[in-house]
């Protein structure tokens, strides 16, 4: 079977079974993450720090591998966009982790947890305010509480963008 014929009888399977109706057959589209870091040759830190590695991750495990589909990156966690921010419920490979060991949330203590058992009626009433308000702050260490009728403050990384209108 030539690559064109594979292609489109796996992109009919995927795509049927997304709209779900039955295809041919079960399409395989693996989570497998940082297994294709290790299977190409790279540390978990490589492919969360670098996309283009993780995209060339991918690809190798979608050529060798008899796959219907595969993501661009296999590791969904960006460690630029974690460290922008300073996500604090992610251990990150290579920062705190040791760089062959996949990523890992971390969950603080019922005293510090991100949302508390209290606040559901307030996330139920106003999801958007909640998590600007609330829980973003909470989760990022750049990012500040609201004070004085003011809207969470902006951290170090997203005042220091090039021509930003942001107020600290």
């Amino acid at each position: 079977m030539d690559m064109d014929q594979l292609y489109n009888e796996r992109l009919d399977r995927y795509v049927t079974a997304m709209r779900n109706e039955k295809p041919d057959k079960i399409p395989i589209r693996p989570f497998v993450a940082e297994f294709t870091a290790k299977y190409a040759g790279f540390t978990c830190q490589e492919v969360t720090h670098d996309f283009n590695k993780a995209f060339i991750a991918a690809r190798k495990c979608a050529a060798d591998f008899d796959w219907d589909a595969v993501v661009a990156n296999m590791v969904y966690v960006w460690t630029g966009l974690t460290q922008a921010v300073g996500l604090k419920y992610y251990a990150v490979p290579g920062i705190d982790l040791p760089p062959d060991t996949p990523f890992q949330y971390k969950e603080p203590g019922e005293e510090d947890a991100f949302m508390k058992a209290d606040e559901y009626d307030q996330l139920i009433d106003d999801p958007t305010a909640f998590l600007y308000n609330v829980w973003l702050p909470r989760v990022s260490s750049d990012i500040g509480p609201p004070s004085l009728g003011r809207p969470p403050s902006l951290g170090r990384d997203l005042k220091s963008l090039p021509n930003s209108s942001h107020d600290p």
